[in-house]
């Protein structure tokens, strides 16, 4: 059985193809510049590379590039779209309206597209792609939504709720949702196949580090707390988002600068983080170059994220009462071992102590990299939200 997996931004669609019979990828690829232009790249599981400038005014354009690569010319593997017995797409933004997984109908795109205004730069372009797939797409191959929030929805109100006027709650929703819900719900359950544990008896705090950034408190499988809130604004630093400021220290950094709203939303989430503080770029190999070459700004950044970091595991410790394992995985968490290394200093006391000569040897792969006498277990777990997709649309079309 084959499965499709979506995964849609206001200007790309990235795109796996599985064969669930033994998870493996049978191709990728990304159509970018939607919108602005257009590019295509693919790659097939066995090797074979696509890569062109093309056309897409919309991403309906984009998703018959999309067939067009999958079934013909040097990266084809299907002879046809009928071959594909689901397609799972990835949901930023579900909020309490969306609890779990559901088939894709005119309904809940439409519902998706209504929620755009907690997540206005990934829920509208999901329902753009949405409708553009069911264009393309055989009217029947079932379609799956899957939720990066719907993980945290189990939260209880005390960690998810804000200190707002309640009323700001019932009528406008406002509260702590959280993200890369997918993520975490992947790497907890593979960190406790690792461990040879059953995840139920697992206390573990979650690290998914990269361009965006979320810690999780896994109990017993289940998010109990988590970082990022109303928005994927808020928790540690990251490329371009500042991660949690006052209040205060917005609304009078937008009165000085005489921003509206939208462009102190702007201000926070693309011109701050990394590339703020650094002034040289959002991306962490950048920052870690420039640290290594005495940029001090660069340094900071590292010292601010790893700070960051390092007080989230203690108070989801607390908050948990205990602590079995950390994870890092996403871009960073996998592959950046001193920011591994910075966050986990000084925990010796917490039963925290790394294996620095593993650490520095792992990059992108499942790997322990704790020391012998750690009283908690330190992991690097290379995330797979695109598998796990798959894996929640195959299960609801076989129900």
């Amino acid at each position: 059985m084959k499965v499709l997996v979506v995964n849609a931004g206001s200007s790309s669609l990235k795109y796996q193809l599985l064969d669930m019979t033994d998870e493996s990828v049978i191709a990728k690829g990304n159509c970018d510049r939607i919108g602005i232009g257009g590019h295509v790249s693919a790659k097939t599981g066995d090797g074979r590379k696509f890569e062109a400038d093309c056309d897409f005014p919309t991403h309906t354009e984009a998703f018959e590039k999309l067939v067009e690569v999958l079934t013909s010319g040097d990266t084809k593997v299907i002879d046809s779209m009928d071959e594909i017995s689901a397609v799972g797409h990835r949901i930023v933004q579900g909020a309490e309206v969306f609890s779990e997984a559901c088939l894709v109908t005119d309904e809940v795109i439409d519902k998706i597209d209504g929620l755009a205004e907690l997540a206005p730069v990934h829920n509208h372009a999901h329902a753009l792609a949405l409708r553009a797939c069911k264009k393309v797409m055989p009217a029947t191959t079932p379609q799956v939504v899957v939720f990066d929030t719907a993980f945290h929805q189990i939260m209880p109100p005390k960690a998810y709720m804000f200190g707002l006027p309640y009323e700001d709650y019932e009528q406008l929703h406002v509260r702590k949702y959280g993200f890369h819900g997918t993520s975490h719900r992947f790497v907890s359950a593979a960190l406790a196949k690792a461990m040879g544990r059953d995840v139920k008896d697992l206390k573990i705090v979650s690290c998914h580090l990269g361009n965006g950034s979320s810690i999780t408190a896994v109990d017993g499988g289940k998010s109990v707390d988590t970082t990022m809130g109303f928005t994927p604004l808020d928790g540690v630093i990251m490329g371009t988002r500042s991660g949690c400021v006052d209040a205060s220290a917005v609304t009078f950094v937008a009165d000085k600068h005489g921003f509206t709203p939208s462009q102190m939303s702007d201000y926070l989430n693309k011109k701050s983080g990394f590339l703020g503080i650094s002034g040289v770029s959002s991306d962490n190999r950048d920052i870690i170059a420039g640290a290594n070459e005495g940029n001090k700004r660069c340094e900071l950044v590292n010292d601010m994220l790893t700070y960051e970091i390092k007080k989230y595991i203690g108070s989801f410790a607390a908050a948990m009462n205990g602590l079995d394992a950390v994870l890092f995985t996403g871009g960073i968490g996998e592959n950046e071992s001193l920011v591994r290394s910075m966050a986990c200093a000084d925990m010796d006391f917490f039963g925290i102590k790394l294996d620095e000569e593993v650490n520095k040897s792992i990059r992108g792969k499942l790997c322990k990299i704790s020391a012998a006498d750690s009283k908690v277990e330190v992991w690097v777990v290379p995330t797979n939200e695109e598998l796990l997709i798959a894996r929640d649309t195959l299960a609801l079309i076989s129900k």
